[in-house]
């Protein structure tokens, strides 16, 4: 049984709802700013979906998708989809991030935060991230700033070739950045 099932996930949708919030408002701000209109945007690892539901406040006219591995987080952020009637403007699947099941090209921006430390295989989730993004379009990666990326440097570099990794770090909560954005 994973941490993020059943009593634990409630905990951890409660903390991390208000823990996160100020790195998801900037996050959210940042997508809100570059995504096309009527654009598709995917949240991979969206747990209980707090992300998706902080954009589509700034930004109603996106298509938002939310995938986590976690049923039981999946099904919390449903719920709060759900409560905030948002069913049209946001869908959440049950899903590998290294085995996603939309179709080629599908999306205009991916983007995970708080995920990657916890991927068996960062080269085959940013496989998959290059096989749903459109030609072109954005992969954003955010996680603490201390997670070791060679994984993701090299994925990147097969994946997206000749495209550069820009990292950011990323202040929120503390007066010091403890998180890390990735932008490919």
């Amino acid at each position: 049984m994973s941490y993020f099932e059943g009593r634990s996930g409630e905990r951890y949708d409660r903390r991390a709802g208000r823990l996160n919030r100020t790195l998801f408002r900037k996050i959210c701000r940042e997508i809100a700013a570059v995504a096309p209109p009527g654009g598709t945007v995917l949240d991979a690892g969206t747990g209980s979906g707090h992300l998706l539901l902080e954009l589509v406040r700034l930004r109603p006219d996106l298509r938002l998708t939310g995938v986590d591995l976690s049923a039981d987080m999946i099904a919390i952020g449903r719920r709060h989809v759900r409560d905030a009637s948002l069913q049209d403007r946001i869908t959440l699947d049950v899903a590998d991030v290294a085995a996603l099941p939309y179709p080629d090209g599908a999306f205009d921006l991916v983007v995970s935060t708080l995920s990657m430390h916890h991927w068996d295989r960062v080269d085959r989730a940013v496989a998959e991230f290059a096989r749903v993004l459109k030609p072109e379009a954005p992969l954003w990666i955010y996680d603490f700033r201390f997670v070791s990326v060679r994984g993701l440097a090299a994925a990147a570099r097969d994946r997206f070739p000749g495209r550069p990794i820009r990292r950011t770090l990323v202040r929120a909560l503390l007066p010091f950045p403890i998180f890390a954005g990735y932008a490919i």
